[in-house]
């Protein structure tokens, strides 16, 4: 009998995932992983379209306060019983995703991360009324969300600190430390590059970097994912407190992509175990750490395409 549940391509939401039933290939060993190999930060250097947002998207769903548990439920995570009621759930989490900062020009890429920060501030909005947090620490909280003219306004000093003030603030509210993930990294440089002010954007994310990673006394602990590898010269200066994983580390080869293993499941799971073979030939490209890996969105789409049409 061949597979009805919906194949998720393009969808890097792991909460739009499983709460919509959509095939979903167990990753959430990366969560175990990344308590028990413990970093105060850690970076991931992928490949595209390899399920770094979505990972990025499960870690946020288990740690942040008030999940939803049910999203787990059969997961591999959900085994471990005692990690689980120690860790789901009990903390502050922000969340960026920096792919979709670009610009022509500095202030057009500048003012997206402004928006980004205000945006992640604004989803937890609870903290202009919060009574743990004092007159100032409001007024704080107020300068990252403010507007002008419909565009949020905050200056060089708040955008530097906003990611390190909405940390404390945050721990002043819950008095739990805060977890933070910033996805596609990156993508901000790439671009600077390309447009003529990369020395602009590095000192931008270089700034924010060194307040929200490094002198913060309000983080648990950071993941960052990205494509490149950018050197500690440029915006890493200073931060001796973070790991650099790479496709050459085995500690977390089968967390991003598919495994071998996987993929002949997801074949199995869809009747199309024949097709195994140029699968194989035509997406088993890549060698992490020990492990041989597919693009997990080409097999995907892939799949896709078989369901719909078997010729």
């Amino acid at each position: 009998m061949v597979n009805t549940i919906k194949l998720p391509v393009g969808i890097d939401s792991f909460e739009k995932i499983r709460k919509y039933d959509f095939y979903y290939l167990d990753k959430t060993k990366l969560i175990e992983q990344i308590l028990k190999n413990w970093s105060e930060v850690s970076l991931f250097t992928r490949p595209r379209r390899f399920g770094k947002t979505l990972n990025m998207s499960m870690l946020r769903a288990f740690f942040e306060i008030g999940t939803d548990s049910s999203l787990f439920d059969g997961l591999y995570i959900s085994q471990n019983k005692e990690l689980c009621q120690e860790h789901m759930g009990k903390y502050p989490v922000i969340f960026l995703s920096l792919k979709s900062v670009e610009g022509l020009k500095f202030a057009d890429a500048r003012y997206r991360i402004i928006e980004l920060i205000g945006r992640e501030a604004q989803r937890v909005e609870f903290l202009a009324e919060s009574d743990r947090l004092s007159n100032n620490e409001k007024a704080q909280y107020k300068a990252l969300i403010a507007l002008d003219n419909g565009k949020y306004s905050m200056d060089d000093d708040i955008l530097v600190s906003g990611l390190q003030m909405l940390s404390h603030l945050l721990y002043k509210h819950y008095g739990k430390k805060t977890v933070i993930l910033i996805d596609e990294y990156d993508v901000p440089l790439d671009k600077a590059f390309q447009n003529g002010y990369y020395k602009e954007m590095v000192s931008l994310i270089r700034g924010i970097f060194g307040m929200a990673l490094k002198t913060n006394d309000y983080l648990q602990f950071a993941v960052l994912t990205g494509c490149l590898r950018i050197s500690k010269e440029s915006i890493f200066t200073g931060l001796n407190n973070f790991e650099v994983l790479s496709i050459l580390d085995a500690q977390y080869d089968e967390a991003f992509g598919f495994t071998d293993g996987e993929v002949k499941q997801i074949l199995k799971d869809y009747n199309l175990s024949d097709h195994y073979s140029e699968v194989k030939e035509w997406y088993d490209g890549y060698h992490f750490g020990n492990t041989d890996i597919y693009c997990p969105w080409d097999v995907v789409r892939y799949c896709k395409s078989l369901c719909a049409d078997p010729t």
